[in-house]
């Protein structure tokens, strides 16, 4: 895992009121009731996070239809209750806990790692990095985050931050709505998608540091990749990575904090996650 240092080091890029504006919006949100802000009749103002101007949702809405690794069991989301018959909603839900928007933990592929419980917070409070391949995707699907990509990013951008979250963007979540565009099997059922390549994976862990990485695909590695060899190398060095996520076109290169919502149940391998920019 990230040493104390480096945390420390994370932590000390946010000021003191812009921590305490982001633990009262989240507390605020938390203390919201199911149904508040679609159905309050005077509309809820947006909360305003001190030193920050907007925030960017990175995840996606879960539904029944999200497309799954290959192999995988796709959500089943039952209605349990009604308020018409019981006077309270709720749903059942089935699912992996590699389904949707969701973190890969150490424990995915390092036997022994940690287990998303375990994952330190102060490691879901980063400074973002958001490495733009969309160009390269539109002519190759198998494209990666390259060693290049990354050198070219600092060039325009300084060094990677101590802590930081490094993101993909590859303009593959239009796919979405096309479950099978979006996994993109060929004719020997082989995937075909942008991932991060593993000696770029290999240099963010040996020669910069990291909290996590993050796509918008279904994978670390790209999908035709037959080793998980970015999944090995950042997940058994105890750094985290986000899968399918959202909307990171709207982000800038630099300056923008992830704010990770990671899953906390038992044993868990990763799950489901709701992660948010702030900027």
């Amino acid at each position: 895992m990230c040493s104390p240092e480096v945390m420390a080091r994370v932590r000390a890029s946010l000021n003191r009121r812009q921590m305490l504006g982001i633990a009262g919006t989240l507390g605020a949100l938390a203390l919201t009731p199911r149904g508040v802000l679609a159905q309050s009749a005077t509309p809820m103002a947006t909360p305003t996070v001190s030193g920050f101007s907007s925030i960017v949702d990175l995840t996606h809405t879960l539904t029944q239809e999200f497309p799954v690794f290959p192999g995988g069991v796709q959500a089943e989301i039952t209605v349990n209750t009604t308020i018409a018959e019981n006077g309270f909603y709720t749903n059942q839900l089935n699912l992996q806990e590699h389904t949707g928007t969701h973190m890969d933990a150490p424990a995915h592929f390092a036997e022994g790692g940690a287990t998303a419980d375990m994952i330190p917070v102060e490691q879901f409070v980063a400074p973002m990095a958001v490495i733009d391949i969309s160009a390269k995707t539109e002519s190759d699907p198998d494209s990666q985050v390259t060693v290049d990509d990354i050198l070219a990013w600092e060039d325009a951008n300084g060094e990677l931050p101590a802590g930081a979250f490094v993101a993909m963007y590859s303009g593959w979540e239009s796919r979405l709505s096309d479950p099978a565009s979006f996994i993109n099997l060929d004719g020997d059922d082989v995937q075909h998608y942008p991932g991060f390549d593993p000696a770029a994976a290999a240099f963010l862990i040996e020669e910069r540091e990291i909290v996590g990485i993050g796509v918008d695909t279904l994978s670390l590695d790209y999908g035709a990749s037959q080793d998980f060899g970015t999944h090995i190398t950042i997940l058994t060095a105890g750094r985290y990575g986000l899968e399918a996520m959202a909307n990171l076109g709207t982000l800038p290169a630099s300056g923008a904090t992830i704010i990770v919502g990671g899953p906390k149940h038992e044993a868990a391998s990763g799950g489901p996650t709701r992660a948010f920019a702030l900027l």
